[in-house]
């Protein structure tokens, strides 16, 4: 079964490897890595083809190559959470905090809890899922039952209307919207 695979590797892939190659330095710009990516996606697909060989060779190895790109960029945006050196706690000043200023934070604490408590309840559920407990806009329309196109509108009004309250204004509400009797041509609100 070895050496099958092995003539499969040779007359599938290795086939393309200037392709590749060429592929990986347009996709890719820190050049010294592509020979090494090339490698990795050869290693990925070789132990892939020893579970199964794929029906399309050639695609199967450019989405090796396209995924292996991917989660390089996604490892390089980790942030290290490893100490950088020795942490002394008696570094750190907790009391820095005036009276002044920690009154200040409490206020703008109170005065956005008063505006989000008078979000629409829908819009307030949906803030709150999205901005409070991090779920992602998919999240929030399986758990509301609801689209994604309906989250993003109760996000974009909930946060307007918390600048809205945040900046001056009284009423988080939206104002009911003015409308023209027919009968007599008088303005009422609804």
């Amino acid at each position: 079964m070895q050496a099958a695979l092995d003539r499969w590797f040779i007359d599938e892939i290795l086939v393309h490897e200037g392709a590749l190659v060429r592929y990986l330095q347009r996709c890719w710009s820190r050049r010294d890595e592509i020979h090494d990516l090339r490698q990795e996606v050869y290693a990925r697909v070789y132990e892939a083809a020893a579970k199964s060989l794929p029906t399309q060779p050639k695609s199967f190895l450019f989405a090796s190559a396209r995924h292996l790109m991917t989660d390089r960029l996604r490892r390089s945006r980790v942030v290290s959470i490893e100490p950088m050196g020795d942490f002394e706690p008696s570094h750190v000043l907790v009391d820095d905090v005036s009276p002044e200023r920690w009154c200040g934070g409490r206020q703008g604490l109170l005065r956005l809890a008063e505006a989000f408590d008078r979000l629409p309840d829908r819009c307030r559920e949906v803030v709150w899922l999205r901005r409070v407990e991090d779920l992602s806009q998919k999240e929030v329309a399986v758990r509301l039952g609801i689209s994604e196109k309906t989250v993003e509108k109760h996000i974009a009004k909930g946060m307007r209307l918390l600048a809205d309250h945040l900046h001056g204004s009284d009423d988080v509400r939206t104002p009911k919207a003015a409308t023209v009797d027919r009968r007599d041509g008088q303005q009422r609100a609804d």
